[in-house]
């Protein structure tokens, strides 16, 4: 989206010191209860995975990662992730996790191709989570259930902020609704699908935007999936209203992941079947991963909205394109 300049903006916080410390509040307080609800721990992740293992992340199929050889290990290249959506299931399996557990991560990543604007940038913070699944858990059931209860982190975080800044008030509703992509399709059938679900998210305030990735009835997809770690069927974003962008701020991506049956068959719809003997598609087609559901929750996005910023260089360091810092300067938008 074109950046957008917010008549009138004022940072709510008055300077950096302050922003700081709230950032800090916002992330100990969901990370905390975060865990607590979908009973995760805390684990160490990588940066760096090597190339050609299918480990990293390929987000919509088309994203190029940043990549270089290691010398200590014969130039063989390595890729800096996009997120840890593979690798996550791998750790489960190693690290003797039980269905009901889970674990999350602090993700860094660096998206080069990513088009910047006030809520996206090249570098990725975010609250990498996965759990494994019970026998019978691989459901829509499931799915609402764990939404519903990441949306509750999400209102007591907002409570949190509230009272510690009053003069933040609180936006979020008490509910979030449940919206399928085909049913965005058949209501709105001229419109975008961002404009979809811009319409959406402004009526209800908070939407999980559910089947993303596959074709709709119109044989046109909403939003781009990679092949291999979500089922398009049991996956979807959560989306909030951020009225001082006025625009549908997502702030997750996650879903029940593939088990070998959805893997063969998005593969044969992408057409790259030859992604099957990459190690980590590999592995999970001869049943050696466990079943699992996970996501990815934005930190500076989160951080945005609960601080009610205009641009998401306020919360995060980052390289922006000069005649962005020239605008955020001229309409008082503190780059850190």
């Amino acid at each position: 989206m074109p950046l957008v300049k917010p008549a009138g903006y004022r940072n709510l916080l008055d300077n950096v010191e302050n922003t700081e410390k709230a950032i800090k509040l916002v992330k100990d307080m969901f990370q905390q209860n975060l865990s607590a609800q979908l009973a995760l721990l805390r684990v160490t992740a990588p940066m760096v995975v090597l190339s050609g293992t299918g480990i990293n992340d390929d987000l919509n199929s088309v994203e190029r990662p940043v990549s270089f050889p290691i010398r200590d290990m014969g130039e063989r290249r390595a890729e800096v992730v996009h997120s840890l959506a593979k690798w996550k299931r791998l750790a489960l399996r190693d690290y003797g996790f039980q269905p009901g557990e889970g674990l999350y991560t602090d993700m860094n990543a660096i998206r080069r191709d990513e088009v910047t604007d006030n809520i996206h940038s090249i570098f990725v913070d975010q609250w990498d989570w996965e759990r494994i699944l019970g026998p019978d858990e691989r459901n829509e059931a499931m799915l609402r259930s764990v939404v519903e209860k990441i949306y509750a982190t999400l209102r007591a975080t907002e409570e949190y902020v509230c009272a510690h800044y009053p003069h933040i008030t609180p936006e979020l509703p008490e509910h979030i609704a449940f919206v399928t992509t085909q049913e965005l399709e058949d209501r709105y059938p001229d419109k975008t699908a961002k404009e979809r679900e811009y319409l959406a998210t402004k009526e209800h305030g908070a939407v999980f935007l559910m089947g993303i990735g596959g074709a709709l009835r119109s044989g046109k997809i909403h939003d781009g999936r990679a092949p291999d770690y979500d089922d398009w069927t049991l996956n979807g974003d959560i989306l909030l209203y951020y009225k001082p962008l006025d625009i549908a701020l997502e702030v997750s991506s996650m879903g029940i992941r593939v088990n070998p049956e959805a893997l063969k068959r998005q593969l044969v719809i992408r057409g790259c079947e030859e992604r099957a003997k990459l190690p980590f598609q590999a592995a999970l087609l001869r049943g050696e991963l466990p079943q699992t559901i996970g996501g990815g929750i934005g930190q500076s996005r989160m951080c945005v909205y609960f601080l009610r910023k205009a641009h998401v260089g306020e919360v995060q360091a980052s390289l922006w394109p000069e005649d962005v810092v020239k605008v955020c300067e001229a309409t008082h938008i503190q780059l850190l």
